[in-house]
């Protein structure tokens, strides 16, 4: 009978993280390449970073966190070129906004052949991650950018869900 409890309470609880707050500060996009240096972003690219966050939003909302409104610390997000190397300020402005984690990413290009992505939740508390995951991709397409994206979401913060 106690374990009849146990398993049901556990089945009944949901997951751990459910209604956590996040504060996700986007993907930042890093260029090393050659192709690209002298005349700036690609408006494919901006195009494919808005679409990996907007699927991180997404993933993240449908995981049970709660998304933190990031105006409260909008002037001083707008002075950070990149929230994922930012010496902490990430985790500093999400305990600003009251947030458990902050949610950070970070896109590489390489070349137009290798790509490098990241995700890191940190905790608002300590700055330490908490979980994280980091993938090279090969190809700069729409199709490999989502893969290397929900191949982290799956195997570093979702993985007893299937995507």
């Amino acid at each position: 009978m106690l374990t009849r409890i146990v398993i049901l309470s556990l089945m009944l609880c949901g997951a751990a993280h459910a209604q956590e707050k996040i504060a996700f500060f986007g993907i930042a996009y890093l260029d090393s390449s050659l192709q690209t240096a002298e005349l700036g972003q690609d408006p494919a690219e901006a195009a494919r970073l808005a679409m990996l966050e907007e699927l991180v939003r997404e993933r993240f909302a449908r995981g049970g966190y709660e998304l933190v409104d990031l105006a409260p610390v909008a002037e001083a997000r707008s002075r950070i070129v990149n929230p994922a190397k930012c010496y902490g300020c990430d985790a500093r402005m999400a305990a600003k906004l009251g947030a458990d984690y902050a949610l950070v990413g970070e896109v590489q290009k390489v070349s137009n052949l290798i790509l490098s992505m990241n995700l890191q939740l940190r905790s608002a508390e300590s700055g330490e991650t908490v979980k994280g995951r980091v993938v090279d991709i090969r190809g700069n397409t729409d199709e490999s950018w989502l893969r290397g994206m929900r191949y982290i979401l799956k195997t570093a913060f979702f993985k007893e869900e299937e995507e």
